[in-house]
């Protein structure tokens, strides 16, 4: 049993959390809505949803899961057809699974997420990995998907199986030309897929415009969600095959195993849409908050690494000058921790000084320049 007193510090530490400006690129697309804590308190027991299913998840009509699965979410991608997964990771395991046999060489981008690799060695693929630039703006030429795509037929004899880009990747927050990549994926006819965690509930993504056979999203990421889920968005050629049924259980898909997100992920996936909607629609501003805050750091000595100007609110940042105060400092690299959260700032790593992830996202300018004023402090101060 957890004494009530361990309870109660998880309380304080809820609230704590709440009051702080949170830097952390994993959780600042996933704030929830006003209308999605509301939900979460409703629907928070258990599977909840499940009493309301009569054998498929995504075909419950009150609370509207069907209508979010079959109207809403394909229009928001602009894409044939969609699923609520597990989270991003699952729907590109999902599409290898389907589409490849073990042995099989897929092309993947140097900035890949760590469950893409993981997803492929799952199904027992081999990798051919397009590079990036290189240090300082790690930028991925979609140029080199074909230089990929001709290395993997001479060596195996046979086009890849898949190619699948990082839009945005989640270590610079660089954003390559995808409708490019998707170009010359079908121009030797291999499939694409785009990882838009870090994008979709954030930014503008269209499966159309972009030409993917497939796209993976994260709720919990980028759709101010309760996780663990994500979005899976597909054309329809591919239905039959990624959403294949079961022998066994007519009604049941077998790479969702049946049912994937249920209960408080799916439901405040749904009451936080229509605030996502609108954010969407204000991206633009979001990229002038993320390259103002960029510059800022900078005339402090701080260095952005990817692309600039940037182009997203994920961004990487170098800094020798905080990596020399921690190797004098007697809590050493978490040093920066501390003094961060005494001027009510979280979400970077404790521990690191000479590198760290950071994201602007739906911060504003006063909260934007609280921090750039506590690191112009912090570095004044040693």
């Amino acid at each position: 049993m957890i004494a009530e007193s361990e309870l109660q510090k998880l309380r304080e530490l809820e609230r704590e959390h709440l009051r702080l400006i949170n830097l952390d690129p994993l959780q600042r697309g996933g704030v929830l809505s006003p209308e999605a804590r509301k939900a979460l308190d409703t629907w928070g027991d258990g599977y909840s949803v499940c009493d309301f299913c009569t054998g498929r998840l995504d075909l419950i009509r009150s609370p509207p899961i069907c209508q979010f699965v079959y109207e809403i979410l394909p229009k928001f991608l602009v894409v044939d057809v969609a699923r609520v997964t597990n989270g991003a990771r699952e729907g590109k395991f999902m599409v290898m699974h389907s589409i490849c046999k073990p042995g099989d060489t897929i092309v993947i981008d140097k900035n890949a997420h760590y469950t893409t690799y993981v997803a492929a060695e799952r199904v027992g693929l081999n990798l051919k990995i397009v590079p990036n630039s290189g240090y300082p703006e790690f930028r991925i030429n979609p140029e080199d998907y074909a230089k990929a795509i001709e290395e993997v037929k001479t060596e195996t004899g046979k086009v890849p199986s898949l190619t699948l880009l990082t839009h945005p990747d989640g270590n610079y927050g660089n954003l390559p030309d995808a409708k490019r990549v998707a170009g010359i994926s079908h121009e030797h006819s291999v499939p694409f897929l785009l990882n838009a965690a870090y994008g979709i509930g954030r930014m503008p993504v269209s499966c159309k415009e972009v030409d993917c056979d497939f796209v993976v999203g994260s709720g919990h990421k980028s759709m101010a969600s309760s996780g663990p889920v994500g979005v899976f968005g597909t054309k329809k050629e591919y239905e039959d095959i990624i959403l294949r049924r079961s022998k066994y259980f007519k009604s049941k898909e077998v790479e969702l195993l049946g049912c994937t997100a249920r209960g408080a992920t799916v439901i405040t996936l749904i009451a936080s849409f229509n605030s996502v909607l609108r954010r969407v629609g204000e991206w633009e501003r979001e990229v002038e908050s993320a390259r103002w805050f960029s510059q800022e750091m900078e005339k402090l000595g701080f260095n952005q690494l990817g692309e600039k100007p940037h182009n997203h609110d994920l961004m990487f940042i170098e800094s020798k000058r905080l990596f020399e105060i921690s190797q004098k400092h007697p809590q050493r690299g978490y040093f920066l921790y501390e003094e961060l959260k005494k001027r009510g700032i979280v979400g970077i790593k404790p521990g690191l000084t000479k590198s760290f992830k950071l994201s602007t996202y739906r911060l504003g300018r006063p909260d934007l320049e609280k921090v750039v004023d506590a690191f112009k402090d912090i570095l004044g101060h040693f």
